[in-house]
């Protein structure tokens, strides 16, 4: 049995009140920016698909997808604070969803934006939706249609260990371990990504617009003087009726789609990993109410159990040693009828709640129950009594457990995450399945202010031994810019523009994207828990 979380929030309270506006106009501004990076395009360009008889890459995914059946896109801002927005969503559409009943992981080229060409970020993008795969044992739908890699920038895409060849070397992977893949071609496959329908195990291809060829005509025309057409070079019925690249022409995108929805008709639903599991039910408080409960300042503390009340099934909570380590809260909840063991910031981690962070994660991985880590934090404490009680120690042990874990780890960024805490608590190094963030989250080796401090001191100190003297005025000047850059490069979007997460998402959708993520997840067997030497 487990005990309903007694909320102690003020709905009407003016704190309440003022809290849930900052959040609704962040929330608004996050909604703004998504729906931009979702369908705003320049007219052009959508001429120039309607012009060739293109579907945009958003109806694509929608006739392909179960209808009524959720979708959870991951990474909808990628790119968003480089190439001067122009890569909107890293030029490709990446989710989670339902296909002839089937649960898939769909990776999708945007052709209104260069032709689809990859940018750096959009390279990054299809290489996390691969490892996402290989990880959950997702199968993959390939929507392709990308003019290939943008050149200009091809040093940053094509030769490193995680750049474009990682994709491939992911599709092998996936391959290897009897995961399927579908390609679907609506547009041209150049260089690289023609490979792409080539390792898939099942490839359909549109006649007219369709074409798979590691060098197009402009190339072959420059390295051999061949003159040849691009349907002649590589089209449907070349790869259909000679080569044997693709298995299906289609005469249209809508019965490219159908075909594929057939393809994986035939696919096998693998058993999910054995899990404690139940009826879902809805929190018994309203999720809303947590526009009210994060505060408009990063530096003001809320409580995580008044988060987690809104998250998880029937607002129901069996906490974990309510008494020891208070600055971290333990505990099991269900979300989506799914059993998770949750552990939330409620302040700096000190050695008691390291220490129980560590014992909560053993028994979850024994249990073989999922972890999801709310995170909130400064770090881990320092001083001189906590350097002696062993502090590095303690939260050493807290970092070698929860890197050991062999049960999925699913992280959602609900304010601060700074220093070292965001190792202890599964940050984007620590192979976490999925990692979501909330539009009021900020990252960084520590808080804005005391970088910007830490940074302008360094710079004041070398000029004054140069024999500068300084006013307050000047000191200001070299303090500010500091300070502007590093709350730029902390924030939210910077983050998810990089990739350090999956996603910015409402906080009122936390729980159905954690529901999504999990129940992915169990696609992949579990391990037997095991770890490294603790430092005892």
């Amino acid at each position: 049995m487990m005990r309903r979380i007694e909320s102690r929030v003020d709905t009407r309270s003016p704190e309440f009140l003022a809290f849930r506006e900052a959040n609704l106009a962040r929330v608004g501004e996050f909604r703004e920016r998504q729906q931009a990076a979702r369908y705003e395009r320049p007219e052009r360009d959508m001429k120039r698909l309607e012009h060739h008889g293109k579907l945009f890459v958003r109806e694509r995914v929608e006739q392909l997808l179960d209808p009524g059946t959720p979708f959870l896109e991951l990474s909808s801002l990628a790119a968003c604070t480089e190439y001067d927005g122009d890569a909107k969503s890293a030029s490709c559409v990446v989710g989670i969803g339902v296909v002839s009943g089937r649960e898939v992981i769909v990776r999708a080229d945007d052709p209104s934006i260069k032709g689809g060409a990859w940018y750096p970020h959009t390279v990054k993008k299809n290489v996390r939706c691969l490892d996402i795969a290989i990880e959950n044992r997702l199968p993959v739908v390939h929507m392709c249609d990308s003019a290939g890699g943008f050149l200009p920038l091809q040093a940053d895409l094509f030769p490193d260990k995680y750049m474009a060849g990682r994709i491939f070397r992911n599709q092998s992977i996936l391959s290897k371990m009897g995961v399927k893949q579908l390609s679907l071609v609506f547009g041209q496959c150049t260089a690289g990504g023609a490979y792409i329908p080539s390792l898939s195990d099942y490839a359909v291809i549109l006649r007219g617009n369709g074409g798979i060829f590691l060098g197009g005509p402009p190339l072959v025309k420059a390295a051999t003087g061949e003159v040849v057409d691009a349907n002649t070079l590589g089209g449907a019925d070349v790869h259909t009726q000679v080569s044997g690249v693709a298995d299906y022409a289609a005469n249209s995108e809508e019965e490219a789609i159908l075909i594929g929805r057939e393809i994986v008709s035939q696919w096998t639903i693998e058993e999910k990993a054995p899990s404690q599991r139940r009826e879902p039910e809805d929190p018994y408080y309203d999720p809303e109410e947590l526009y009210g409960i994060i505060p408009g300042d990063i530096k003001i503390q809320f409580d995580m159990h008044e988060v987690i009340a809104r998250i998880v099934d029937g607002s129901y909570f069996h906490e974990y040693q309510p008494d020891y380590g208070t600055t971290l809260v333990c505990g099991y909840a269900w979300i989506w009828g799914h059993k998770v063991g949750i552990l939330a910031n409620n302040g700096v981690l000190f050695n008691d709640s390291s220490l129980k962070a560590a014992h909560f994660m053993e028994l979850c991985n024994q249990n073989g129950t999922p972890l999801v880590f709310l995170q909130n934090i400064t770090g881990f404490m320092v001083g001189k009594d906590y350097e002696a009680k062993g502090i590095c120690k303690d939260g050493a042990k807290m970092i070698m457990v929860q890197t050991g874990s062999e049960v999925p780890k699913f992280t959602v960024m609900c304010n601060g995450s700074f220093g070292a805490g965001n190792y202890g608590m599964c940050g984007r190094a620590y192979d976490g399945r999925f990692i979501f963030s909330w539009p009021n989250h900020q990252i960084g080796i520590m808080g804005a202010e005391q970088a910007a401090n830490t940074m302008a001191d360094v710079k004041i100190r070398q000029l004054q031994r140069d024999g500068a003297s300084l006013t307050q005025e000047e000191i200001e000047a070299i303090r500010e810019p500091l300070l502007e850059s590093y709350e730029r490069e902390a924030s939210s979007y910077y983050a998810t523009s990089h990739l350090w997460d999956d996603g910015i998402i409402d906080p009122v959708d936390t729980r159905n994207s954690l529901g999504i993520a999990i129940n992915a997840s169990l696609n992949a067997p579990i391990g037997e828990p095991r770890y490294g030497v603790l430092r005892l």
